[in-house]
């Protein structure tokens, strides 16, 4: 399983609110169980303290998908898929949208 990257805004994140970022859980109560199940690994390791900290590098997996701790610059932004892009997009169109 190749573990896809999740970038934090602080040098650290706990391991109860990476599973949630990450949806790896939908919920924190589920993060909770999950981990006192002992269903989550990280770094290959299974971990049960909710409040580990992790940093970027760090790898957390659950059910078969795992995630990467990464810095927001360590995600590439701008990837472009030419295979599947909307052909008829209009830039135009869409440039003073408010969201």
């Amino acid at each position: 399983m190749e573990p896809y990257d999740v970038a934090i805004r602080d040098e650290s994140i706990r391991l109860g609110q990476f599973l949630k970022l990450a949806n790896l859980v939908e919920t924190g109560g589920l993060a909770k169980e999950v981990i006192a199940e002992g269903q989550v690994e990280v770094n290959g390791e299974t971990d049960t303290r909710r409040g580990r900290h992790l940093y970027p590098g760090d790898v957390v997996a659950v059910a078969g998908t795992a995630a990467r701790v990464a810095r927001p610059g360590d995600i590439d932004d701008d990837y472009f898929d030419e295979a599947t892009a909307d052909d008829d997009f209009d830039p135009e169109k869409w440039r003073n949208v408010e969201v």
